[in-house]
């Protein structure tokens, strides 16, 4: 009953929301990638879940550099093709998909355009988190930057206002 409950405060809340992380571990993940990046240069995670009826729900993570040392060496986010071989063997094991990816930038969210061409994972509806600020907190939901990868090196700007409550990260998730 109380998942009942819950789900209907957050229809409620978010109607058009896509992903949902819960407040407390999106909150983690920020206090997390802040850590790691040191205030200095960008630090990235892959946001790990499921997925149902064109919902996503993230429960777990990985971080860029667990699974490439190097993945911050040159101040921005940088994966090698070893990395993805063990984030799928981690997917499997966990028994979670790759819902989406979160990294930082030093200052405002906006998608650079390496970030356009080379997306974490180039699968149309991929979705992508930019934090603002090196994830300095606190961090107003509305300056994060959210798009979606449509394919063929296209995004679609989620950022709010635009498709507001794409991305929930309140209580009710």
């Amino acid at each position: 009953m109380n998942f009942s409950i819950k789900a209907t405060i957050r229809a409620l809340l978010a109607p058009e929301h896509r992903i949902t992380c819960n407040a407390r571990r999106w909150r983690q993940i920020v206090r997390e990638l802040e850590r790691r990046g040191r205030r200095r240069h960008e630090a990235g995670a892959f946001l790990l879940g499921s997925e149902a009826n064109g919902r996503r729900e993230v429960t777990d993570v990985i971080f860029y550099d667990e699974l490439d040392a190097e993945a911050y060496a040159s101040g921005v986010c940088v994966l090698h093709g070893d990395a993805f071989a063990e984030l799928w063997a981690e997917c499997r094991k966990r028994k979670l998909t790759v819902i989406g990816d979160v990294h930082t930038h030093g200052g405002a969210a906006y998608q650079s355009a390496s970030d356009k061409t080379n997306p974490m994972v180039a699968r149309a509806g991929h979705i992508a988190i930019i934090v603002p600020d090196f994830a300095v907190w606190p961090i107003a939901p509305e300056r994060l930057g959210v798009y979606e990868y449509r394919g063929q090196h296209e995004w679609t700007d989620r950022t709010h206002p635009k498709a507001r409550h794409f991305l929930y990260t309140g209580f009710w998730s």
